[in-house]
């Protein structure tokens, strides 16, 4: 990752159009990933999220499935 990809801009969505897409794919078609805190996700996460919180994102980058859409909330 260059520096020149901190500066890209990127995809973002409203509540109403993730809810969109979450019911018009397969969840094996998406990543879905929830950065808060794990009390956060344990309370509140959407179903099949996977927790990586902020803080942890950079370091588990690889663990993403680069080839599928991402959704990070």
């Amino acid at each position: 990752m260059g520096l020149s990809d901190y500066f890209k801009k990127v995809p973002e969505m409203n509540p109403d159009e993730v809810r969109n897409f979450l019911r018009q794919h397969n969840p094996e078609e998406y990543n879905l990933i929830d950065v808060r805190q794990p009390q956060e996700y344990r309370k509140y996460h959407l179903p099949g999220a996977l927790l990586m919180p902020l803080k942890e994102l950079r370091r588990n980058l690889a663990d993403i499935d680069g080839s599928k859409p991402t959704i990070i909330y």
